[in-house]
């Protein structure tokens, strides 16, 4: 079996004609920044995605090319670049994975005239006209996780860590929320700017506070090098962390944790003895299937990523203008495609 195709750039969709009998995809995943080391899984599976539709049919009976576009830049870039490529008919529909900053920048520029798919965890609220977010919003992720750790851990003092951007915002205000009705204690809060930073002040934070657990809403690599800091403190063994940015590429770069005091609520992380997400097994066997045994593993945000290139074809084959927001409760519905909500699994 061939591997999966490679997506092109966006520079050569724009100049290169394309035949009648394809459809394009824009795929928006960070090449470069914080997120950038997700980006071999999520290319691969989005490829992957793209040839089993075409496979099964394609898009009334066209095939699918995908065309990426660097989401890791800054906001007004990334939107400059899908804006350009839809006006010139180079994409038909976009496909993102980014930080949630540069996904309302992208939203706001094609303002609806294209359909757009978002699929990581988003910070929540209305949302733009033309975007289907499939990803959980901070109280569908959180809430559950929060409520375990603080009455199975004992988690009664909380420091709020993220970076200084929407969704870290927007998950600390869930936080909030969620624990004073469980009657724990936010204890400290830092924003910080995306980039290497020094990490001492955030686990000055922690050890003032004499906090009992850190929500983190880092991402990528800035959450890979504060975890790398708060075990060589020693705070590993003592302080519970909840991620809901931490995916298998960043529990690699880390080592992996030997404290057993570091969660996430990502849906993610299938158990390599089965005991984990059946549907995700079955999807790294397909992609090492084409790509051999090297093939990157399949995260969270990998996996959202195939899931958005599967129902981005189904809304360009049914002709759906404008994709349906997700209603209450939290269930979209994309014309025989399926995505719920739900929180952390314990």
């Amino acid at each position: 079996m061939p591997g999966p195709t490679a997506p092109m750039e966006a520079w050569e969709a724009a100049v290169v004609d394309r035949s009648p009998d394809v459809v394009r995809i824009g795929l928006a995943v960070p090449l470069t920044g914080p997120l950038a080391m997700t980006a071999p899984s999520a290319l691969d599976l989005a490829a992957l995605a793209a040839d089993e539709v075409t496979e099964a049919g394609g898009v009334g009976g066209r095939a699918v090319e995908l065309v990426t576009v660097d989401a890791g830049r800054r906001p007004a870039e990334v939107a400059a670049d899908v804006a350009a490529l839809h006006a010139a008919g180079a994409v038909d529909v976009l496909v993102g994975f980014s930080t949630s900053d540069v996904s309302r920048a992208v939203a706001a520029a094609l303002a609806g005239r294209a359909g757009y798919v978002f699929t990581p965890p988003h910070e929540g609220g209305r949302g733009s006209r033309g975007a289907l977010r499939i990803g959980a919003s901070p109280p569908a992720q959180h809430a559950a996780a929060l409520t375990w750790l603080v009455r199975h851990r004992r988690a009664r003092r909380w420091v709020l860590l993220g970076t200084d951007y929407v969704w870290p915002q927007a998950v600390h205000r869930a936080a909030r929320s969620v624990l004073h009705d469980l009657g724990a204690e936010v204890a400290g809060e830092l924003l910080v700017p995306f980039g290497p930073a020094d990490p001492g002040p955030a686990l000055d934070l922690v050890r003032r506070t004499r906090a009992d657990a850190v929500l983190l809403s880092l991402v990528g690599r800035d959450l890979v090098a504060f975890n790398r800091a708060f075990a060589r403190a020693g705070l590993d063994r003592r302080v519970v962390r909840l991620s809901g940015a931490l995916e298998e590429n960043g529990l690699y770069a880390v080592g992996g944790d030997g404290s057993g005091e570091l969660y996430a609520c990502m849906p993610s992380f299938a158990a390599a003895d089965g005991a984990g997400d059946e549907g995700q097994l079955a999807l790294q066997e397909r992609l090492a299937a084409r790509v051999g045994p090297s093939a990157p593993v399949v995260c969270a945000y990998a996996r959202s990523v195939h899931d958005g290139v599967r129902t981005a074809a189904r809304l360009l084959e049914t002709g759906t203008p404008e994709p349906p927001r997700i209603p209450r409760p939290r269930l979209a519905r994309a014309d025989g495609l399926v995505f719920r909500e739900v929180g952390a699994r314990g």
